[in-house]
């Protein structure tokens, strides 16, 4: 079952999307990925995507992250709504306020893990000896502290998505935003994967949002939407801080 909720959860939202819509063009036709999706993520709290490939998971989430940007509605991350911001200023805001995990992992084959992780600090002009240490904590709360002169190629899989976790949570984010992060790796693996990232975000304040195809991942989660044909359909609360101890998993309209 997930950890119960902490209390800094009471804060303003870690993420907000109102009557969000968006379409992009696919085979010379007009596709509405999104349309009229509302969502708010409340900070510290766990959220799986769940939904038929092709219903507006991924878009969703390039646009929690500013990677992508509505038609119409508005995506706030941390309270900022991303269209108050320039190129610039999204990239830094995306820096300082997102972590992402991917599936593929993402990984620079010729940098060690500790050298992955600490990319977002190099981009942010953090001084070489805070680097160091944030890096060596970010791989310490994910269980590779050992391993931070290693290649991903002298990592497994399940070791290598562990790396892409600390990167994401190596800048002390508001929001983690999660793509199919157990995609690649066996049912058993995945489950300690997913267990490391929730539980190091939890610890680090952030919010996740992640989507996944895998019932047993989006178990972990304190809500579960769901998706079909770019609307947000329901809300389960699985978690017991949202849920009467020992009741059902509550079913409701989203909003």
């Amino acid at each position: 079952m997930p950890a119960e909720l902490p209390a800094y959860v009471s804060l303003g939202p870690a993420a907000e999307a109102a009557e969000v819509t968006h379409t992009y063009a696919r085979g010379g036709l007009s596709v509405k990925a999104l349309e009229g999706a509302s969502l708010n993520v409340a900070r510290g709290e766990v959220l799986a995507v769940v939904g038929p490939s092709g219903s507006g998971k991924s878009t969703l989430l390039f646009l929690l992250g500013g990677l992508d940007r509505p038609d119409s509605g508005a995506v706030k991350v941390a309270g900022v709504d991303w269209e108050s911001l320039n190129g610039e200023e999204r990239a830094r805001f995306r820096r300082a306020n997102c972590g992402f995990v991917v599936q593929g992992m993402a990984l620079l084959p010729q940098a060690t893990a500790g050298e992955n992780v600490e990319v977002p600090l190099v981009l942010d002009d953090v001084e070489p000896a805070e680097r160091a240490s944030r890096t060596a904590e970010a791989l310490d709360r994910v269980g590779l502290a050992g391993e931070l002169a290693k290649l991903p190629d002298q990592l497994s899989g399940g070791q290598q998505q562990r790396v892409a976790i600390a990167r994401a949570l190596v800048g002390r984010p508001t929001l983690v935003l999660a793509d199919e992060p157990t995609g690649n790796l066996d049912s058993k693996t995945g489950l300690v994967v997913t267990a490391l990232l929730l539980d190091a975000a939890r610890e680090g304040g952030a919010a996740v949002v992640m989507v996944t195809h895998d019932p047993s991942v989006a178990a972990r989660a304190d809500r579960v939407v769901e998706m079909h044909s770019g609307r947000l359909s329901r809300t389960a609360r699985t978690g017991p801080a949202a849920t009467p101890a020992g009741g059902p998993a509550e079913t409701e309209p989203i909003r």
